[in-house]
């Protein structure tokens, strides 16, 4: 198998614990780079939270966001590929949000935005189950968020229930579930991310992969979390990390090291520098 693409998620995969691109993993890249290889980011974060250590990557040229929503050129931002959230769905997402005890967060125009509250509440307190560091730095408050999403409803990109605890999320699921015109997945055990009904990263890698002229069997996707297992399944090589939580290594053809022990940079040698 001859592998002439590498899509990495980044959280969890491709960034280490502390939020970093290990040396390893730089090497890994360039000598990929070199060999002809594309190295695209796969991510559910907007376009604006992509840390600069991965932006300035020389051999990136490519970065799918917010679950699929946008893939972005790396080097303007520019968007080649869009997938929003229909009105009907909004709508919905708006009810639901007013009627439970959710903490949302809203993505839209490649900016992610928080409830003015829970911003507030994060500066103060800090956050049990996500880093308030990131947050802080990656989302923007507003009032009136349910409002304001109402009044973009044709271009939103992703919205995120987060729960205080994985039993009130569980309660709430089959709610979130049912909205139509929705596709539901997780990157972290307490939420749930709503997009579009084509919205996902294995969608984003269909449409990448036909602009590059790259066939489906050349394509390696590395991933740790739910939000990864329809890419690890689209592609002809298909990773978990070994901290991949959710199922996610039942669907891999291959589990490699943790992202703390250069797992990323483990399955490009094996597979992609092999010859």
């Amino acid at each position: 198998m001859s592998i002439k693409m590498v899509a990495l998620d980044l959280d969890g995969t491709a960034l280490n614990s502390k939020r970093e691109i290990t040396p390893g993993t730089l090497e890994a890249f360039r000598k990929a780079a070199e060999k002809g290889v594309h190295i695209v980011v796969s991510t559910g974060r907007p376009f604006t939270s992509l840390p600069d250590n991965v932006t300035e990557i020389p051999w990136i040229e490519y970065a799918i966001t917010s679950n699929g929503a946008h893939i972005n050129y790396i080097k303007t931002g520019e968007s080649v590929f869009d997938s929003f959230l229909s009105e009907a769905a909004i709508k919905r997402i708006a009810e639901l949000a007013k009627k439970m005890d959710v903490q949302l967060e809203l993505f839209y125009d490649g900016q992610a935005y928080m409830d003015y509250d829970f911003y507030e509440q994060i500066k103060k307190y800090g956050c049990e189950y996500r880093s308030a560091e990131y947050l802080l730095w990656s989302r923007k408050p507003l009032k009136n968020l349910v409002e304001v999403m109402l009044e973009n409803a044709d271009r939103i990109e992703n919205v995120n229930f987060s729960f205080r605890t994985v039993e009130m999320l569980e309660a709430a699921r089959a709610e979130i579930e049912a909205i139509p015109e929705a596709n539901i997945t997780s990157s972290f055990p307490n939420n749930l991310e709503i997009g579009g009904p084509k919205t996902s990263k294995k969608d984003a890698l269909e449409e990448l992969t036909k602009m590059l002229g790259v066939d489906r069997s050349e394509l390696m996707c590395c991933g740790d979390a739910p939000n990864d297992i329809g890419m690890i399944e689209y592609a002809g090589l298909g990773v978990a990390m070994g901290n991949a939580w959710g199922g996610t290594k039942e669907h891999a053809d291959y589990v490699t090291a943790s992202n703390d022990e250069d797992g990323v940079a483990k399955a490009i040698e094996k597979f992609v520098l092999c010859d």
